[in-house]
């Protein structure tokens, strides 16, 4: 084991510092690369988690929106939504955010959309108490209207 393989697990900050130093100086023979390539792999599968999770989020309060809104402001005329709102609006600025950021996960929104909807259907059943059944199958809504800032089912 190297001395910069031994830091990695003693010091990341400083490990990663050391490589950088180390591949703008050209000496690549001294890179800890087994552990540059664990970091580059899992920096990939952050994003997918990143773009997974917000989906999730977001088509979970699409569902609630479209299968429980009308129900709960009929119930209490004070219920307008609003915090349902601001999330559906945080999660699409926040997936909008990270596509411009990171334009190579543009290619992983329609992966990203089939996993997190059984996953949003499971939240939003959890969220509402509704029975899953009350819930479609498949995704009712297509990717533009997922992201579009304007589209409320």
């Amino acid at each position: 084991m190297t001395d910069l393989s031994h830091l990695y697990d003693l010091n990341y900050t400083e490990w990663a510092m050391k490589n950088a130093a180390l591949l703008k100086a050209g000496r690549f023979s001294e890179l800890d690369v087994p552990h540059l390539l664990e970091e580059l792999e899992d920096m990939g599968k952050s994003d997918h988690r990143e773009l997974s999770s917000r989906l999730r989020v977001l088509l979970a309060h699409l569902l609630k929106w479209q299968f429980q809104y009308q129900q709960l402001s009929e119930r209490w005329k004070e219920f307008d939504g609003r915090s349902w709102r601001r999330t559906i609006i945080n999660q699409r600025t926040s997936i909008a955010i990270l596509l411009r950021k990171k334009p190579g996960l543009s290619s992983f929104v329609t992966e990203a959309l089939a996993e997190a909807y059984p996953e949003a259907v499971e939240l939003a059943t959890k969220e509402t108490q509704l029975p899953r059944t009350h819930f479609p199958e498949t995704c009712p809504y297509t990717q533009t209207e997922i992201l579009n800032d304007d589209y409320y089912p």
